[in-house]
């Protein structure tokens, strides 16, 4: 789905199902956040939501990978892993930048990315024309590099411009522009699954960054993907369905985050 239009966003807001998705996953964050390990050990909570996060970004790239490996010292060496970790890692000093200049932060979380597995002249540079784009969601053939380029044009233009849209509507659209879109070619799957947190931070929906929406999606992995190639279609009933898995995916990962605050309280 091409992405125009004045408050594109709140276009989107008003699909059927998409309240109802909203309301649900608020409600699975606000839960978590009015949990009592909450009030001195978030930074905790927030680190193991983020060691997470990579395992299962990895994982919806193919890779999978341990929670013991990701937490070792000497973690696997994979390209995915490795990138993986990095985004994760760097998220939190973005979010400022994000709100500003998202086309600045999708170069450099590509940069984060791709660096272990693309030449140096390529990092955080949209791709050229005929360059092989990876597949691993079989989303079918990308865009055009000009379709590409005007594209994410308007996306990171609304994303400097008020909106009436949700957090939760605004994160998914990114995610699934980013992954229809593919503008880099390597990695791009790592990058949209960080550009949607990095909304869900920078809009309020989770503010100190507790909760890994990419848990969510590799817990509901099938219905990532078709949800995904619904959103690809561009049709209404497509894009409603891929914020309702986006939703549903976030109240997993606020799920999976109070189960880390209960392990924390039971020492």
């Amino acid at each position: 789905m091409a992405v125009t239009g004045s408050d594109a966003f709140a276009q989107v807001a008003n699909l059927p199902g998409v309240a109802e998705a909203v309301t649900d996953a608020r409600s699975a964050v606000d839960r978590l956040l009015g949990h009592r390990v909450l009030r001195r050990r978030s930074a905790e909570v927030s680190t193991e939501a983020a060691l997470r996060g990579a395992r299962a970004s990895a994982a919806l790239e193919g890779v999978s990978v341990t929670l013991d490996e990701i937490r070792a010292a000497e973690a696997p060496k994979d390209p995915v892993v490795q990138g993986a970790l990095r985004v994760s890692a760097e998220l939190g000093s973005l979010v400022d930048t994000w709100r500003q200049a998202p086309r600045q932060v999708l170069a450099r979380l590509h940069v984060l990315a791709a660096a272990d597995a693309v030449e140096e002249s390529a990092l955080g540079r949209p791709r050229a024309e005929g360059q092989e784009v990876e597949d691993v969601l079989g989303l079918g053939q990308p865009p055009s590099v000009r379709e590409v380029a005007s594209r994410l044009d308007m996306l990171c233009s609304l994303l400097t411009q008020p909106t009436d849209a949700p957090a939760l509507v605004v994160a998914a659209i990114v995610h699934g522009e980013l992954l229809t879109l593919r503008p880099f070619g390597w990695g791009d799957g790592i990058v949209a699954r960080a550009a949607q947190r990095l909304t869900m931070v920078a809009r309020g929906l989770d503010p100190k960054s507790l909760t890994a929406p990419e848990v969510g999606h590799a817990e509901l992995a099938e219905e990532y993907a078709a949800a995904l190639r619904g959103y690809v279609s561009g049709t209404p009933k497509g894009v409603a369905g891929w914020i309702r898995h986006c939703g549903d995916a976030t109240a997993a990962a606020a799920r999976d985050s109070q189960a880390i605050c209960e392990a924390i309280l039971r020492g």
